[in-house]
């Protein structure tokens, strides 16, 4: 009985075998799980946001409208005027359409993913509503009443473009949408001013914030 009762003994005061070995397994998969749930969300924050918008295509539409601003202001008639800024839009146009597929394609990514494929379904109902203003505007021979209008509602539609993309485009859309705001209410003989702030401003010192932040 004594041999017996002091091994028990022997056994009951010896101290308990450390836990290290057990606890480390589930710290690791903790760790682990935590490390898969960060990418995940990296990744989907990714997937959902529009980030083709090229800073340096940006610059270059706004470099063009400044020019486009000066023969404007010279224009000898209403029609020279129109001709003028519809060019402008076309080879603007043109110069976003390349610059992104650029920038989409340096990336190994297509331009018309989901995030470019809600990007242009927001960009599009503004557009289209302002060249059916532009037309309407056009038959009531209210041509001072454009540069507002062209303002206001391209900056609405880089808003809602934008709201799939970086910070950046939205900013850009509302100050467009300021600025068109102010030209609708200042002197019409201002238009071009309004234009080439606008379109030409702007588009330069949001380009160049894109283009340092996102790159392209």
């Amino acid at each position: 009985m004594l041999p017996d009762w002091f091994a028990f003994k022997t056994t009951m005061s010896s101290p308990a075998p450390k836990l290290h070995s057990q606890n480390a397994t589930p710290i690791a998969l903790q760790e682990r799980a935590m490390d898969n749930l960060r990418y995940i969300r990296d990744t989907m924050e990714r997937s959902g946001s529009f980030t083709h918008v090229s800073g340096i295509g940006v610059v270059a539409m706004g470099l063009v409208t400044l020019v486009a601003s000066v023969f404007a202001m010279t224009a000898s008639s209403e029609l020279i005027w129109l001709t003028v800024w519809f060019e402008t839009a076309a080879v603007s146009l043109s110069i976003t359409v390349y610059s992104m597929a650029r920038k989409s394609k340096s990336e190994g990514q297509s331009l018309l993913s989901g995030p470019g494929r809600r990007f242009t379904w927001n960009v599009i109902p503004p557009m289209a509503a302002g060249a059916v203003l532009t037309f309407a505007l056009l038959q009531l021979g209210a041509l001072e009443l454009l540069p507002g209008t062209w303002l206001l509602l391209y900056g609405a539609s880089v808003v809602t473009g934008g709201s799939y993309s970086v910070r950046s485009v939205p900013l850009m859309g509302a100050a467009f949408m300021c600025v068109g705001a102010l030209a609708l209410v200042t002197p019409p003989s201002w238009g071009d001013i309004w234009m080439a702030a606008g379109f030409g401003g702007l588009h330069i010192v949001f380009g160049v914030v894109i283009w340092r932040k996102h790159g392209g």
